[in-house]
């Protein structure tokens, strides 16, 4: 196995051009566990955890832009009050050493369906930089994912960044395992809410063969939302609203049976989800 350790964005993109089969490495946390059970075996590794490029962040028109190299741990510290939600997904993700490398980056790369930080960054309604000597494109996340574990990913591109505005407004992230963290996640919900545009946000994660939002959920509360009047004069969720809004979660979602739960279990679980997350934004949301 070949080993490239590029110090500079500009050397990196040049040696994935060069070696498109070599898999990127950052922190490493999905990467070696399939080395380490011999479930992938990649020609080369293309380590760019020293590029100092991907640690950064910044804010540029109304948008962050986060580095795919910032880990779990720095996004729960430097930018937990401007990505709440996110923040909310980070810190369910593995052990403190994990938080430590790993990164959104990564996660993204891995395009897994139970991946914690998409249904947030979904919710936020994100995109994804990507970038090759050819030049960068931003990809909407909901276009980024192709099936489970494939995504639009070009063998000559890798993750730079992903950029979302900061929250507009409540967040809030759901997830079912066998504990908090430290699992993978059985099925996950995250919502976020936009009372200034009237816009609802809505990621489901480990219950279809991809990350994807609730867009009939989305359409309908905003609707009933903006009938009522209630983006303006925020007032308890009528019950028949959260049960409406719960199902068509549901209803977007298509799971299936595995070592980690059933298909129906799952449903059960995004509707139970979908209703508290809700609540629980919409009376952050009457709070202030």
């Amino acid at each position: 196995m070949d080993f490239h350790y590029p110090r500079s964005w500009a050397d990196a993109l040049a040696l994935k051009a060069e070696h498109p089969e070599a898999v990127p490495i950052a922190g490493g946390t999905d990467v070696m566990v399939e080395l380490n059970f011999n479930r992938r075996r990649p020609a080369a590794l293309l380590d760019i955890s020293a590029v100092p490029e991907l640690a950064q962040w910044d804010r540029a028109d109304g948008h962050l832009r986060v580095g795919a190299g910032v880990s779990y741990t720095r996004l729960v510290r430097e930018l937990g009050p401007q990505l709440p939600g996110l923040a909310m997904a980070a810190r369910t993700v593995g052990s403190p050493q994990i938080r430590n490398r790993g990164t959104v980056g990564g996660n993204l790369g891995s395009a897994s369906p139970a991946g914690d930080a998409h249904p947030p960054l979904l919710a936020g309604r994100a995109s994804v930089e990507l970038a090759s000597v050819r030049g960068t494109r931003l990809v909407p996340l909901d276009e980024f994912f192709t099936g489970p574990k494939r995504s639009v990913l070009a063998a000559d591109e890798l993750i730079s960044a992903f950029v979302v505005r900061p929250a507009p407004g409540p967040e809030q992230f759901c997830k079912v395992g066998t504990r908090n963290a430290m699992v993978i996640a059985v099925a996950s919900f995250a919502v976020s809410l936009d009372p200034e545009r009237g816009r609802v946000g809505t990621g489901i994660g480990s219950a279809a063969p991809t990350p994807r939002r609730a867009g009939g959920a989305e359409e309908f509360l905003e609707a009933e939302l903006a009938a009522a009047g209630m983006w303006q004069r925020p007032r308890p969720l009528p019950g028949p609203v959260l049960d409406r809004f719960a199902e068509l979660v549901t209803a977007s979602a298509s799971p299936i049976d595995d070592v980690r739960g059933t298909a129906a279990y799952r449903r059960h679980a995004l509707a139970v989800m979908a209703r508290r997350a809700l609540s629980w934004a919409w009376a952050d949301l009457m709070r202030n």
